[in-house]
């Protein structure tokens, strides 16, 4: 059971590390990780009575 758990730990540690390096590394390789920009214009209808 020991060695399972630090071989879950082991695995978690490795998955990590490679999620930082895609964050880095991937738009080298063409990953766009920015929002798409639009403009959104909505009327707005205020009761002054």
């Amino acid at each position: 059971m020991k060695k399972l758990i630090k071989i879950l730990f082991f695995i978690s540690i490795l998955a990590f590390i490679g999620l930082i390096g895609y964050a880095y590394i991937g738009p080298f390789f063409g990953a766009d990780f920015s929002a798409p920009q639009t403009e959104v214009r909505q009327p707005l209808i205020l009761n002054a009575d």
